[in-house]
């Protein structure tokens, strides 16, 4: 790389790669996801390794590292190392661990053992969480919150209870609450309550609910501001959003956890609460134990 140019970092190349996303090949495309979603494991693995799981050749695995200004694999393989250490993300780490266990054959785990391994992958995706925080997008998803008078809220599928909780959540400001819940496909008729300064939080996860993105682009086109609750830079909803706050909950046994986007989402809350200096209402049941 050219020496007089800025030191590359990892946050300041995943950056690059989202915004030069929409216009790489398909093979670069998944490097480029791999890339983010791999980070923690980069700076270990071989240029074969990187190759076989994202299905292309090693070749392709060079043609993206020049791309992005490179010698070649090991010269960008040597920004994931600085740092490389067990906290930068001890979800996806765990995560690996546990498919190795389960690859590998290990005995039949009881009851009890299967809810402590899924605890701990929810612990270590709230660690990452914690310390992966994009502090600058959290605030300015806060600031849009405080500075509408009308949120909009999307989530489907798995993400569905999370936008439930943040309607429920919400519901205790003074604003405007607006779930869409796409029941009997009536979503796009929600769109059309949608104004000029709105916020929309839509929240979504690879492979992205088809529903979620078409709201979430229908709220933009019609001047609504988006806060994106999602998975990767790359993904359809950052790259539409304002805001885009990236969670990645660890999944064991093949199950995605909700603990962290949860977090993400009660955090956002509660941030949103603290500006606007919310008062304190005990609930009824509370109240009447006084």
């Amino acid at each position: 790389m050219n020496a007089n140019a800025p030191r590359m970092t990892v946050d300041l190349l995943l950056k690059r790669i989202s915004d030069e996303y929409e216009s790489l090949s398909r093979q670069l495309k998944l490097i480029g996801r791999y890339v983010e979603q791999h980070r923690d494991h980069l700076g270990l693995e071989g240029i074969q390794d990187v190759a076989a799981h994202c299905g292309v050749q090693p070749s392709a695995v060079v043609r993206f590292a020049k791309h992005f200004g490179f010698t070649g694999f090991t010269e960008l393989q040597r920004v994931f190392r600085d740092g490389l250490s067990q906290q930068i993300a001890p979800g996806r780490n765990y995560s690996a661990r546990i498919r190795d266990v389960i690859e590998s054959g290990a005995p039949n785990l009881n009851a009890a053992q299967i809810a402590h391994e899924f605890l701990g992958g929810s612990l270590a995706g709230m660690q990452e969480l914690q310390n992966t925080l994009d502090e600058v997008a959290f605030g300015r998803a806060v600031d849009l919150l405080a500075d509408t008078q009308a949120i909009w809220i999307m989530g489907s599928r798995r993400s569905f209870p999370v936008a439930v909780y943040l309607d429920y959540a919400l519901q205790h400001t003074d604003k405007r609450i607006g779930l869409v819940t796409a029941m009997g496909s009536m979503h796009e008729g929600q769109m059309r309550s949608v104004r000029t300064d709105d916020v929309m939080i839509a929240i979504s996860f690879s492979p992205y609910a088809e529903e979620t993105v078409t709201v979430a682009q229908q709220a933009v086109q019609r001047g609504a501001r988006l806060i994106a609750l999602t998975d990767s830079r790359m993904s359809p909803l950052a790259r539409e959003a304002d805001v885009a706050l990236i969670v990645q909950d660890s999944a064991t046994f093949g199950f995605r956890s909700l603990t962290a986007t949860m977090g993400l989402a009660q955090s956002l809350f509660i941030a949103l609460a603290y500006r606007l200096e919310l008062p304190y209402r005990p609930t009824q049941a509370a109240a009447v134990s006084r």
